[in-house]
């Protein structure tokens, strides 16, 4: 059977740091005492930078982001999420080769609009025309190994097949203005970024071996995602982390996960930045060592949570970390998205 491999990845983030800007504009919002407990969530947060393409949030947002509708908001991620899909996608250094290109597959959860990103690639990075074109939209913050997951698919049903994948998010057009402390939490881990990952059949790079999904029983409210009338809203309840970590103490789940592997022969774990208390609760449920969450802390510190597209900034560090003398260890992967649904992969470094 053929095996597909992510040969290469390339990450990308828009130029401006939102994330003290936010803060800053968050804990106006506030009564003092109110004020008081956002700042020391922040601080416990594990977040230093999130970015945005816009210099200053009032550059879109002129100090009321309720005003702002959806039109507007959708506007705005037509010219960002195609300039950043571009610019990352020239960061593989394709060249010549994006005519080799068979089939694209663009992720997101931040806008939507058609001629899309996709027409967009295909004019500015010299893909054939005749590339077959997929979305991915929508699903929720997994929704990035989902990507993976079918070009897997489509490199195993067609080996000669070159797909590129491409993830990107504007979270940051979907700012609003609330008094709610938990939703303005919620909006305090969200950031911008975008991912390109080139993916084969030809051994080099990560070997994608085993995709299993999950949706946890009970929890269909704790994690939603809706188009409302001025953004896309998110709902994170406090009980995620709770609902995560009791998912992931069952041992059979662990077994299915890990498609029968003893979990000592996973040596290099991909969690998705969710947020500080999501990698907490699933390095408690799994036992992982802090060396084994140092990359997803770093991606989550550096970048925030970009939603779909974080789990390629973690399979990126990952690959700028390895080496041959890694070369055949097992590694897991774990994405989390509205449902609860986990989503997991067994690759190979």
């Amino acid at each position: 059977m053929t095996t597909a491999f992510v040969n290469q990845i390339a990450t990308r983030v828009p130029e401006y740091d939102m994330h003290a800007e936010f803060i800053e504009y968050a804990e106006k919002v506030f009564d003092p005492p109110s004020a008081r407990i956002f700042r020391r969530m922040t601080k416990r947060a594990g977040i230093s930078h999130r970015w945005m393409p816009m210099p200053h949030l009032d550059d879109f947002y002129h100090g009321a982001p309720n005003s702002v509708d959806m039109n507007t908001r959708m506007r705005e991620f037509e010219i960002h999420a195609s300039r950043l899909a571009i610019e990352t996608v020239h960061k593989l250094g394709l060249g010549d080769r994006a005519r080799e290109v068979t089939h694209l597959i663009v992720v997101t959860n931040t806008g939507y609009h058609t001629p899309g990103v996709d027409f967009a690639l295909i004019e500015a990075c010299g893909l054939d025309r005749s590339v077959e074109r997929t979305q991915v939209a929508f699903m929720g913050c997994h929704a990035g190994v989902c990507g993976l997951k079918l070009a897997h698919h489509i490199v195993r049903s067609q080996p000669r097949a070159t797909v590129l994948v491409v993830v990107l998010e504007i979270c940051s057009l979907h700012l609003r203005h609330t008094k709610s402390l938990p939703q303005m939490l919620s909006m305090l881990i969200f950031g911008d970024g975008c991912g390109a990952a080139l993916v084969t059949s030809r051994e080099a790079g990560l070997a994608l071996d085993s995709f299993r999904a999950f949706v946890i029983p009970g929890t269909r409210d704790l994690m939603t995602l809706r188009a409302g009338p001025h953004s896309i809203e998110v709902n994170l309840s406090g009980q995620v982390p709770i609902a995560l970590g009791r998912a992931l103490s069952d041992s059979e789940t662990i077994s299915q996960m890990l498609n029968g592997h003893d979990q000592s022969t996973i040596t290099t774990w991909a969690v998705h930045p969710g947020g500080r208390s999501i990698l907490d609760a699933v390095g408690t449920a799994l036992g992982l060592s802090p060396a084994d969450l140092e990359i997803s802390r770093h991606v989550l510190d550096n970048f925030g949570n970009m939603a779909s597209a974080a789990i390629l900034f973690v399979f990126a560090e990952i690959m700028s970390r390895g080496g041959a003398d890694f070369r055949g260890e097992r590694g897991c992967a774990l994405a989390f998205g509205p449902g609860l649904t986990a989503e997991t992969l067994l690759f190979r470094i």
